[in-house]
C-alpha cells in the first residue's frame, strides 16, 4: 500500500481546463495598482512629474494581473485624473504619448496600501490550500 500525500489529491491545471477568472476591476483601481507596482520596483513617483511612456510599463503589467485590456491614453488619463493626479497634456510631437503625470503623496501612499493589500491578499489565497473534492 502506497502512502497518499496531499499532492495526490491536489487539482492539477490542465492543458485545457478553466483557470480561476481575476476579479473584474476598474480603471481607477487598475491605476492604483499600477502605481504601486511602479513604487514597488524601487521607482520614485511622488511629487515628480513622470511621462506617462514612463508609466505605460505598469500599467500594462496591471491590465495582465487582472487579464484586462490594455487603457488607451485616454483612459489612462481619465483615470489617473480621478484618482487625484495632475495631468498636464504637452504638444504631440514631444512625445508619442503625449501626457506628464504628478502623483502626489498622499495618492502615492493610497495606491501603495492597494498594491501591497491586494499582493497580501494572493499569496493567502496561494497559502490556503483548496479543500479536496471527492
Amino acid at each position: 500500500m502506497t502512502k497518499r500525500t496531499h499532492l495526490d489529491t491536489a487539482e492539477q491545471p490542465t492543458l485545457f481546463g478553466q483557470r480561476k477568472k481575476p476579479e473584474a476591476v476598474g480603471h481607477d483601481q487598475l491605476i492604483l495598482y499600477a502605481l504601486g507596482d511602479f513604487q514597488a520596483r524601487g521607482k520614485a513617483l511622488a511629487g515628480r512629474e513622470l511621462p506617462l511612456d514612463r508609466l505605460r510599463g505598469a500599467v500594462r503589467r496591471a491590465a495582465e494581473v487582472f487579464e484586462a485590456e490594455m487603457l488607451s491614453d485616454e483612459e489612462a488619463v481619465s483615470a489617473f485624473s480621478r484618482i487625484g493626479a495632475q495631468v498636464r497634456q504637452v504638444p504631440p510631437f514631444v512625445a508619442k504619448h503625449p501626457f506628464r503625470i504628478t502623483v502626489s503623496t498622499d495618492v502615492a501612499e493610497h495606491a501603495h496600501r492597494v498594491y501591497q493589500e491586494f499582493v497580501a491578499r494572493v499569496r493567502a489565497e496561494a497559502a490556503t490550500p483548496e479543500s479536496p473534492q471527492a
